[in-house]
């Protein structure tokens, strides 16, 4: 029995595939100064190569995992540009006169060796991507062929000493059965990518394994526990094809519960809604009950492109989930940009902070030509459907007032146009930054509705970037101030009646859901996966014990405590999955 680290969750039983360690040996060839020219060129058209491969690999795994997964290979694409990189490559081809396949192999064992002697996890696991774009890059200097997988007739579980986003894309989830590497963690691209396509991944394992795992040995794995056992007996595959199966078994009753309405045992209902990024997600949304959609994340449009989107292409967009949705309601955030999301057509400035610089309603109200296009193609579309539009991280009242004034221009050129549209389409904002919350009250008399952004609030209010393995157990959502700062951004809403809704990771954490029965909210936004989760968690919930619970949650003073409290609240009100399903659909 290996303790790795659970990476992506679900059990897998089978046979070892290992792949083979992509490590180049080069001849520290030179060449003769009066051919750097055509090294140069071989240079130049490798990258290119490289960059319409990727292209290629993002384009076909955005159609099986969407967008916002599918633009880790933006990063990638960004490597190839990347000034620095690529001055390095230049120049060991011009003063040291190298080939330039070991110019390009230097270059990689510089910039990974850097990163490696940082002592940041996340920064390591970048690493992988130089690695992945440079063995890229060098495969079609050298005329390499691809490392081989295993043919798609007999399943396995994919062994690496580190996989790369650009081989997991390749990969057929109906043969990988589950991925073991001994190198990464959970805020790996690879991960990242793993959770998106239900490939369970155990990573961490170097150091840890006494005895080689070869192809064709025995394992069993567990994602969620990070435990991987070598050689098991046939009791131990017994117990793992037990738990394996009693997933699917939750899984596929939980897909049951799709067309029930989402109520408490004692009556109180709620409305789950979608949070999604294209078209695609919106099926999945709507095929898991999703009554409407409570986020759609338009930066998605704007990415895997040359130039910005034009009104007509949001418009059709917009239009369709519209009309996808019927009368339910579609809340549109404005594009948010910049932090971890960039466009290739559009230079961001370098900042030390970006999560706190140039982005979402800053760069919308700086670049007002761009944001008047969006603003006419979601007010167009408006007249379609039930829609909202939202801006994102607003910090103050001029922002609100700024971005309502664009608004009422468009509207003006719409009426001198005679486009029809939704004059009274409501208004709202996110709140993700503390500077929203202790002015909620100001900010609930100039808009519609709230959406609370939990994954960005609990990042602001504790100052924990949860992406940095350093200091992710940090990162809280139970935290007495981030509780605290919820609580007042809905009093502040239901002080003047307005609607207000909870989206991002604590909506969709059904442990929470005692929480939101308590201060009144009854609008949740979440990923699809999670919809049917929350709902069952509702369905097998009495509301009066629920905000008992909460009510002393909110009496705590470490999040530790009321963490504690939420998880055994939901283990108390658990019931055999179904049986929820079965008496609501009874009385329905």
């Amino acid at each position: 029995m290996i303790q790795g680290i659970g990476a992506a969750a679900g059990v897998a039983i089978g046979k070892a595939f290992v792949l083979p360690n992509w490590e180049w040996s080069l001849p520290d060839t030179q060449v003769n100064p009066v051919d750097l020219a055509k090294e140069f060129e071989r240079l130049y058209e490798g990258i290119r190569t490289s960059k319409d491969e990727i292209e290629f690999i993002k384009k076909e795994f955005r159609e099986v995992v969407g967008p916002e997964e599918s633009s880790i290979f933006d990063a990638h694409l960004a490597i190839l540009d990347d000034p620095v990189f690529m001055s390095e490559i230049r120049g060991i081809i011009e003063r040291q006169y190298k080939a330039a396949e070991v110019a390009v192999k230097e270059a990689i064992d510089h910039f990974v060796a850097m990163f490696d002697l940082l002592d940041d996890e996340y920064m390591k696991e970048r690493a992988v991507d130089i690695k992945d774009v440079g063995n890229r890059l060098l495969k079609h200097l050298l005329g390499a062929p691809e490392v081989t997988l295993p043919s798609d007739t007999q399943p396995y579980i994919l062994v690496a000493k580190e996989l790369s986003p650009s081989q997991l894309a390749h990969l057929n989830p109906t043969y990988v059965l589950g991925i073991v590497t001994m190198m990464g963690g959970k805020t790996s691209h690879s991960s990242i990518m793993a959770r998106a396509l239900g490939i369970p991944l155990v990573a961490g394992l170097e150091n840890k394994i006494l005895t080689p795992i070869q192809t064709g040995d025995m394992l069993v794995m567990d994602g969620e526990a990070g435990v991987v056992q070598l050689y098991p007996d046939e009791q131990t595959v017994e117990n793992y094809a037990s738990r394996r199966a009693k997933q699917q078994r939750k899984k596929e009753q939980l897909e049951l519960l799709a067309t029930v309405e989402a109520v408490t045992k004692d009556g109180v209902p709620l409305r789950l809604a979608g949070n999604i990024s294209s078209v695609k997600e919106l099926d999945m949304a709507l095929k898991y009950g999703a009554q409407g959609v409570g986020l759609f994340r338009t930066e998605f449009l704007y990415m895997d492109r040359t130039s910005f989107p034009t009104e007509e292409e949001q418009f059709e967009v917009y239009k369709l989930v519209a009309e996808k949705v019927g009368s339910e309601t579609v809340v549109i955030r404005t594009l948010d940009i910049g932090g971890d999301k960039h466009l290739d057509y559009f230079q961001l400035p370098e900042e030390q902070n970006p999560f706190l610089g140039y982005r979402a309603i800053r760069i919308s109200l700086d670049r007002k030509d761009m944001f008047k296009t969006q603003i006419t193609a979601i007010l167009r579309a408006s007249h379609y459907g039930n829609m909202k539009m939202m801006f994102p991280m607003i910090s103050s009242i001029e922002e609100v007032q700024a971005a309502k004034a664009v608004l009422n221009e468009v509207k003006e050129e719409l009426d001198q146009l005679g486009v029809p549209y939704n004059r009274n389409m409501p208004v709202g904002i996110m709140i993700e930054v503390p500077a929203a919350v202790m002015i909620a009250d100001l900010l609930a008399e100039e808009v519609d509705f709230f959406s609370i952004g939990t994954n960005d609030l609990v990042q602001y209010v504790l100052a924990v970037d949860r992406m940095n393995e350093q200091i992710a157990h940090m990162y809280h959502p139970y935290h007495p101030a981030v509780l605290r700062m919820i609580r007042m951004t809905v009093e502040a809403a239901q002080s003047v009646g307005i609607e207000i809704s909870v989206c991002g990771e604590m909506a969709a954490d059904e442990r929470s859901l005692p929480l939101w029965l308590e201060l009144g909210i009854s609008n949740l936004s979440m990923s699809p996966q999670a919809l049917l989760k929350v709902k069952h968690r509702a369905l097998n919930t009495l509301a009066s014990e629920a905000r008992e619970t909460a009510k002393l949650c909110f009496k705590h003073r470490t999040s530790t405590q009321t963490e504690e409290l939420l998880t055994a609240f939901a283990g108390r009100s658990g019931v055999p999955l179904g049986a929820g399903a079965d008496s609501k659909e009874k009385t329905s």
